[in-house]
């Protein structure tokens, strides 16, 4: 059922899915769809430190980040950094841990709601894109497939 996906979420669309009260927040599908093996997640060590001290800091509760860490463990593909020659940094210090465990990755999307990204999106071989743009375009490969989704 998984696609040719591969993505990193950045800090934004995880706390986002974690404080949204929505049942129909594009980020809690996103994850959802995650769940349901749909497309694979890339972490690295640097992403996951990220996720823990920004989720602290938006008050999201302890045991939901224990439980979210756990998933990204169990369900996600961890990424050594081996390579760290990025073509352009980003003015956001922070964003390099996404930038490197994409580009070490391989991954096809960075989905995040930064204008930082943006900016550079158009230096890296990975599409940088919001949540709701990265669902249309997984629906579309799963409808090509024939997968209902």
């Amino acid at each position: 059922m998984k696609t040719s996906f591969s993505i990193v979420p950045d800090t934004n669309v995880l706390i986002a899915s974690q404080k949204s009260r929505s049942e129909s927040s594009p980020n809690k599908e996103l994850f959802a769809r995650w769940r349901n093996e749909e497309f694979e997640l890339l972490h690295s060590d640097d992403t996951l430190l990220e996720y823990i001290e920004k989720m602290r800091a938006f008050s999201v509760p302890e045991e939901t980040i224990k439980k979210l860490l756990r998933a990204l463990l169990a369900l996600g593909r961890h990424v050594s950094i081996e390579f760290y020659h990025l073509p352009v940094y980003p003015s956001d210090p922070d964003d390099i841990a996404f930038l490197l465990c994409a580009t070490n990755g391989q991954a096809t999307h960075i989905i995040s709601y930064d204008p930082h990204f943006e900016d550079i999106g158009r230096f890296y071989t990975f599409r940088v894109c919001d949540t709701l743009a990265f669902l249309f375009e997984l629906r579309e490969e799963l409808a090509r497939r024939g997968i209902s989704g």
